[in-house]
């Protein structure tokens, strides 16, 4: 199961290569939408790696409520342990 910190690097990672946010503004309590202007079609491009690093389909219900960096970690780390 990969570590908060080893899926916190992969987010940065990923938010770098696809939506061009620079790594250090990707914290743990930064909000997805209002601090990293992160929308609904660049969230799908999010769901299509989470899906790549987990091998599992990300069920609409796990990411409704999903706010802020964290969210995304716990969402994977679920998704780890299944």
């Amino acid at each position: 199961m990969l570590t908060q910190e080893q899926i916190l690097e992969k987010l940065r990672e990923w938010m770098e290569e696809l939506f061009e946010i620079e790594p250090d503004d990707i914290q743990l309590d930064s909000n997805l939408y209002s601090d990293l202007d992160v929308d609904s079609i660049d969230a799908i491009d999010l769901v299509v790696k989470i899906k790549e690093l987990t091998g599992k389909q990300v069920q609409p219900e796990d990411f409704k409520n999903v706010r802020t960096v964290q969210d995304v970690v716990t969402v994977i780390q679920n998704m780890s342990v299944e």
